[in-house]
């Protein structure tokens, strides 16, 4: 008898750890208060979404729609990242923490922290108790104010979650007047990242102008380093039809913005610009950590690091060229690549249809013209009422029921419908307990 309690003591303890260690998801716990609407679909369209709900321990300052629409509009979608990240605390802070602060002070880092771009303390967040028991953010560069107070609290899941609002943005210094629209040089960038042999071929094949032209919709480039061009397994370009290496190239780019953070999220297939009407062209992410690989079904190959990250372009350079599964051997109707005196360059594949809408690349026959490119990073002046429709390889989920928000006692806030998988799993345990005391007591 003693045995068994012992096990069913042990056995719901380490239930209760498995429920208490479950993700969370941001998207669903804003979706709940209406009043944030705007600011969730800013996380959403930067990807700061994914980047916050991988993470086990954060806190997120929010604010209402209405100082949203005053402090971000007109701002360049990366700078509109940037600002938000400010927001992101790497720490967990609830109500009964921010109140043993005990009239000091903490420093605390931030998202915007670890985007390398951070410069005199704009990565950090001074928090500060007040007087009469208010609670002051601000930023931890040099000379800032304490511009923000603590509003409410909003929803906590000790201590992997917390939710606060504050009566106005966090400023730091120089965030916001990074409000140039993205200009990047993909080849010269490529080149000097030590992928020139990829930069040369989606530059004579014209490639290139189809990423130009994807990108201010969303682009996410995979470019395979001068080494992995080198391995001994890959097969001869040389024998590949220009249609064919188009399909190839185009299959090294995502027509959305993927970041890192975002990556790390992926749990199903991701579609690519190879994707036509007669191939289905998709890649799968693996993740050990904080470590990527891709996965085409034939090979794979590693992240070895972020080139580029700006809303809405990233670049990743990569250790192996991706081969999709059922490229090589190819169709017999594939012709070699004639020489450039029997045989003008083909013109590029355009693309006209929405980001979400793959890019069809013809297996035969002539390619059409591209059109221009599109002028990219037209400022955000305010985000949709709705979720943003651009595609994405992780979608948010359905919204949560709508409690009412809390006011500051954090009783009634900690749980979250991330613990689907665990209920489950308590479900299971509960009925093999079951059956277990059923067998010694029956």
């Amino acid at each position: 008898m003693a045995t068994l309690r012992l096990i069913i003591i042990l056995t719901l303890s380490f239930t209760a750890t498995v429920i208490s260690v479950t993700g969370h998801n941001i998207t669903e716990i804003l979706n709940e208060f209406p009043s944030y609407t705007s600011f969730n679909n800013y996380l959403t369209q930067t990807k700061l979404n994914d980047e916050i709900n991988r993470r086990e321990t954060i806190t997120v300052l929010v604010f209402n729609d209405t100082v949203v629409s005053e402090y971000l509009s007109g701002l360049d979608i990366s700078v509109v990242k940037n600002a938000l990240s400010v927001h992101v605390l790497l720490d967990y802070f609830d109500l009964p923490k921010l109140q043993t602060i005990g009239g000091g002070s903490v420093m605390t880092t931030t998202l915007f922290q670890t985007t390398g771009e951070a410069e005199n303390g704009a990565g950090f967040v001074n928090i500060t108790d007040l007087v009469a028991g208010k609670v002051g953010f601000g930023s931890g560069g040099s000379g800032s104010k304490l511009n923000a107070l603590f509003s409410r609290s909003v929803k906590q899941i000790p201590y992997n979650i917390s939710v606060i609002e504050i009566t106005s943005p966090i400023i730091a210094p120089g965030v916001l007047n990074r409000s140039q629209p993205l200009d990047v040089n993909i080849s010269s960038l490529l080149e000097k990242s030590g992928c020139k042999t990829f930069a040369k071929l989606i530059s004579d094949t014209g490639v290139l102008q189809i990423y130009e032209t994807t990108e201010p919709r969303g682009l996410t480039v995979f470019a395979p380093s001068d080494a992995a061009f080198n391995a001994a397994s890959l097969p001869d370009f040389k024998n590949l039809s220009n249609n064919d290496l188009i399909s190839l190239l185009l299959y090294h780019a995502l027509p959305v913005y993927v970041p890192k953070g975002s990556l790390l999220t992926v749990k199903n297939p991701i579609g690519t610009l190879a994707t036509n009407q007669v191939q289905k062209f998709d890649l799968t992410v693996r993740t050990n950590g904080d470590s990527v690989t891709l996965d085409s079904g034939v090979d794979n190959s590693h992240v070895e690091s972020t080139l580029l990250d700006k809303v809405p372009l990233s670049i990743f350079k990569i250790d192996h060229v991706l081969i999709p599964a059922g490229f090589f051997p190819h169709s017999p109707e594939s012709a070699p690549v004639k020489s450039p005196e029997s045989s003008p360059p083909a013109p590029v594949v355009p693309i006209t249809a929405p980001v979400s809408t793959p890019v069809q690349v013809p297996v035969h026959g002539p390619v059409a013209a591209s059109p221009a490119p599109v002028a990219r990073n037209s400022p955000v002046k305010s985000p949709p009422v709705s979720s943003p429709t651009t595609s994405s390889p992780v979608a948010g989920p359905a919204p949560a029921d709508s409690p009412d928000a809390d006011t500051g006692n954090n009783d009634n806030n900690n749980s979250s419908g991330g613990v689907k998988a665990s209920v489950m799993f308590l479900a299971l345990v509960t009925v093999a307990v079951s059956g277990m005391i059923s067998s010694v007591f029956g």
